[in-house]
C-alpha cells in the first residue's frame, strides 16, 4: 500500500497535469482556435465549437482548471480535511468528466482526445482520493491515542485499557 504522503505527491503531480490539459484548452478556445487533435481529424475541433463547451457562459475548461487547482490545494492539506476534500472534490470532477464523456459520444457525436485525456487523469485522481481517504482517515487519532495512552496513563483516551 502506497504511504499517505505518496498518495498526496501523486494527487498534486496528476493534477498539476490535468490544469495544464485544462489551461492549453482554455487558452487555445480563447484565442478562436480549437485544440489540436494529436492523432488527427477534427473531433477537437467539433467539441469546441458544440453548444457544450460552456456552462452558464462560463468556458468548460476553465471550469476543469478551477477543478484541477482545487485538487492541488486538497493534496496540499494534510490529515482528515485533505482527504475528504480529495475525494469529493474528485467524486464531483469524476462525476463532471463522465458527463462530458457522455455528450462526446452520445450527444455531439465527436470527440476530443484531450478531453479524453482530462477525463482519464480526473479518473486518476479519484482512485488515488479514495484509498488515501479509505486507508489513512482517522489515522491521527488512531496514533494520537495509541502515544497518549503509553506516553502518559493520566492521558490516556476513554476506552484506553
Amino acid at each position: 500500500m502506497p504511504s499517505e504522503r505518496g498518495l498526496r505527491i501523486a494527487s498534486g503531480a496528476i493534477a498539476c497535469v490535468g490544469a495544464g490539459v485544462a489551461a492549453y484548452i482554455a487558452i487555445v478556445e480563447a484565442g478562436g482556435s480549437a485544440p489540436q487533435c494529436v492523432a488527427g481529424g477534427h473531433g477537437c475541433e467539433t467539441v469546441a465549437n458544440s453548444d457544450y463547451a460552456e456552462l452558464a457562459g462560463i468556458n468548460v475548461a476553465a471550469i476543469g482548471i478551477l477543478g484541477y487547482l482545487t485538487l492541488l490545494a486538497a493534496a496540499l492539506v494534510p490529515g482528515d480535511p485533505g482527504r475528504f476534500g480529495g475525494l469529493m472534490l474528485a467524486l464531483v470532477g469524476f462525476g463532471f468528466s463522465v458527463y462530458l464523456t457522455y455528450l462526446e459520444f452520445g450527444v455531439i457525436n465527436a470527440v476530443c482526445q484531450w478531453c479524453l485525456l482530462s477525463a482519464s487523469l480526473m479518473t486518476l485522481l479519484l482512485a488515488l482520493n479514495a484509498i488515501r481517504a479509505y486507508r489513512y482517515t482517522g489515522s491521527e487519532l488512531a496514533a494520537g491515542g495509541a502515544r497518549l495512552s503509553h506516553d502518559d496513563p493520566k492521558e490516556a483516551l476513554p476506552g484506553d485499557g
